[in-house]
């Protein structure tokens, strides 16, 4: 299809039963559809939005074109779960019906109240002369799932000094007040987010700019998220326009955090130690975190990037989000864990231990693995999945240089090539000493040495590119290994 601002700008409501039957059968011609990520039925996932626990379920809605792989009119679709792990698909949350979101629904995100979910969103606007105005949008879900959108918007176009480029508020509550971060761009082209507060969740006045250190860092801060975790401040946000450093920023938007003091909520004042990226892979865009009952903090991120296209894309539908993972701070640093929740999906075990050398198995197209190494003598080692006779992914420890490696130029159709096939992180640790491995039809997500380092990347092989391969170079390593086949 040739998309123009016509078809690109439809809403779901104007689908015909033959256009979604189309859309469905193509969909499912797609071999690289997943197992147990979150996928759209049809069209283009982007960012998670509204993450909450409410009425005795998780909550995560989507950003959702339904008619294609590409960035269209933006709806809301919805997703619930008991337990983060088997998703319910509830469908289209928040259609852009009202003409403060004439060209999209966009990001936000949720919190509870009164026993009513509150959604809040950046309504999209066009003028006929094609200048966004960017409105800061209230839709309300009730204990039965039905949704009412606030009448006006809370906030109508950028505050002075700041361009249309003005979305995606993450809201809280300190006590009675409530507060949200929002992505914004200076007059000056760079990127920041401002602070507003509310004592009802309706009427929002501005506190001001979240005062950091980063004055000039890119052009426009996405998707900003903050919460407080064992006595730290931490701000979550998406910088778009960094210039590579070394290692650093090497995809086309980076995601990553601040961690520092609380933040001073009367005047934006924000002591931090340096950003760093969230994760180390190719494919991680836009985080959103939430709190489970029992205390945890929880992030999801969309597994894919904007302005990227990808081998999906042919089948009408693009991206997923990424497994569920469980924040923790450890000196000043933010670490990612699997949540223990994913257990769950487990089926088949195999266990194994070798000396390397090589080791090979057949590990299939969708599991999880948990490997150690000890008894550490090579110069490198690692391991190679997906593999076949003619494509395999490989992560690789070179020892001298505390760089791990995730090379997926052999991995079958690479998307991104300009952005490079490589991604490097340098360990802080010594050694590799574990990694904790999450297979897909699609996709991988490698977390290592117990979370210091994640790296969540698409990738696109054949189905018959089953192996699974574990190696040392110049010297042998001993591994310890379990594989589940995950459903």
């Amino acid at each position: 299809m040739k998309w123009t601002n016509e078809n690109r700008y439809r809403a779901y409501s104007q689908m015909s039963k033959k256009e979604e039957t189309k859309l469905h059968e193509t969909v499912s011609h797609s071999p690289w559809r997943q197992h147990y990520h979150i996928q759209p039925p049809t069209g283009l996932l982007n960012d998670p939005n509204g993450f909450s626990y409410y009425n005795g379920m998780y909550h995560l809605f989507y950003q959702w074109f339904p008619y294609g792989a590409v960035h269209g009119l933006k709806h809301w679709y919805h997703v619930v779960s008991p337990d983060l792990v088997h998703w319910e698909e509830r469908g289209l949350a928040i259609e852009p019906d009202r003409s403060y979101e004439s060209h999209g629904a966009y990001s936000g995100s949720g919190i509870v109240h009164k026993n009513k979910l509150y959604l809040f969103y950046t309504g999209n606007q066009r003028t006929a002369d094609w200048e966004r105005i960017p409105n800061q949008a209230l839709a309300i879900m009730d204990e039965h799932g039905s949704i009412s959108k606030h009448p006006t918007p809370l906030l109508i176009g950028s505050p002075k000094g700041y361009t249309e480029h003005f979305r995606d508020p993450k809201v809280w509550q300190v006590g009675d007040d409530f507060y949200f971060v929002i992505g914004a761009q200076r007059e000056t082209k760079t990127g920041a987010a401002l602070l507003y507060h509310s004592s009802d969740l309706e009427n929002w006045s501005l506190v001001g700019e979240i005062q950091t250190e980063l004055t000039d860092f890119g052009y426009m801060w996405e998707c900003p998220d903050y919460f407080e975790l064992d006595g730290k401040g931490i701000f979550i946000f998406s910088p778009q326009g960094l210039e590579p450093v070394g290692f650093h920023y090497q995809n086309i938007y980076q995601s990553g955090y601040l961690i520092g003091q609380p933040l001073d909520v009367t005047t934006g004042h924000f002591s931090h130690n340096l950003f760093y990226e969230l994760d180390a892979g190719f494919d991680f865009y836009a985080p959103q975190s939430t709190m489970t009952p029992d205390g945890r903090r929880i992030l999801v991120g969309w597994m894919g990037l904007p302005d990227i296209e990808y081998p999906t894309d042919p089948y009408d539908w693009a991206h997923c989000l990424t497994l569920p993972r469980e924040l923790i701070v450890k000196e000043d640093k933010l670490i990612q864990k699997p949540i223990h929740e994913l257990t769950k999906l487990r089926g088949k075990q195999l266990s194994f231990r070798d000396e390397l050398g090589s080791f090979y198995m057949e590990a299939g197209t969708a599991y999880e693995m948990i490997l150690t190494f000890d008894a550490i003598q090579a110069e490198s080692y690692g391991i190679s999945f997906r593999t076949s006779d003619v494509e395999k992914t490989t992560l690789t420890y070179n020892r001298e240089s505390r760089l791990l490696t995730l090379d997926r130029g052999q991995s079958g159709q690479v998307p991104a090539q300009t952005y490079g096939t490589t991604r490097s992180v340098l360990l802080e640790s010594s050694d590799l000493l574990s990694l904790h491995v999450f297979v897909d039809t699609s996709s991988v997500e490698l977390f290592v040495n117990d979370g210091e380092v994640v790296l969540t990347s698409r990738i696109f092989p054949q189905d018959v590119s089953t192996g699974f391969q574990a190696f040392a170079e110049k010297g042998t390593v001993h591994v310890n290994g379990t594989h589940w086949s995950l459903s």
